[in-house]
This record gives structure tokens, sequence and C-alpha cells, in this order.
């Protein structure tokens, strides 16, 4: 059986706070706000993982409510989304991400991107994908208030 799940989540700049997307410190003035670490991009793929095994969203996996997820590193989560998966007989065919950032540009570190959300996954590299893009100043991403992003992922699973 296959399946298909899609992801998307937002989060607004925050000064005083380090930028991580996928895993990876990207240099830049504000961070994002959050309850974990806030890295939006693995947070949207989280949740397509979730979406494809019809087993909630990371809310509810992970509440905001719970102080254990303060400052929570979303890689230690996602790789916790990909176990959850693997026991209930999924494995990732393939996972392609879209982060939407007028500021920082985030080119220089879509393979480390890539390559971070593959090992918190324990996948190929070649099975993930990122693709960076601005709004062309338009919204509150062209607005500079924060980066959203999105993610579709594949999942097969094999039937008793």
């Amino acid at each position: 059986m296959t399946r298909i799940g899609h992801g998307f989540d937002v989060h607004a700049f925050c000064e005083g706070r380090p930028l991580v997307l996928g895993g990876v410190a990207v240099p830049s003035e504000c961070g994002l706000a959050g309850h974990s670490d806030a890295d939006v991009l693995a947070h949207a793929l989280m949740d397509a993982i979730l979406g494809a095994m019809r087993a909630g969203d990371i809310g509810e996996l992970f509440p905001d409510t719970d102080p254990a997820y303060e400052g929570a590193d979303s890689m230690v989560l996602l790789s916790r989304v990909m176990g959850l998966a693997r026991e209930r007989g999924f494995s990732l065919v393939d996972a392609d991400c879209t982060v939407a950032a007028q500021v920082p540009k985030l080119a220089p570190y879509r393979e480390q991107m890539r390559q971070t959300m593959a090992n918190a996954m324990g996948v190929d590299v070649s099975r993930v994908g990122v693709k960076a893009t601005t709004t062309e100043h338009l919204g509150f991403v062209g607005r500079e208030e924060g980066i959203a992003a999105w993610a579709v992922v594949l999942l097969d699973r094999v039937m008793p």
C-alpha cells in the first residue's frame, strides 16, 4: 500500500533565537518563534509523514503545552516520527520539501538540510528533496515576518 502525505507549517521571526531549518543552523539576524527549536521545514516534513500514516499531526504527538518539548531539537522529533512510521510498517519512498523565505538566502544550505533530515530519518539523501524560494516580497514571507514550509511524502507499506 502506498500513501501520500502533505505537511505545512509557518513560524514568525523572533529576535534572540537561532534560525534552524532542516536541522541546519542558518546565519540570520533572527530565528523563529516556537515552543521547540521552531524548525519550520522539519515540522512540515513530520506532518507530511504523520498525514500519510493517518496518525494526526505534530501538535498531537508533541504538544506545545508539554514542557518536555520546550526547545526540543526537531531532528530528534523527526527521527521519532520516522521510527513510528517504521513501527507501523511504513518506509519512506520519497520526500519533497519547499521552504519560502524572503531572507535569508537559503540556497547555500539546501544540500546540508537534505543530508541532515535524511540522516534523522535513516534514509539515503537521494530520497529527500529541498527547494527554497521567496515570495517576491508578497505576503508575510515577503514582508520578512516569517518563514513557511511545505512537504509532501510518499510512504510504502507492505501489507501482511
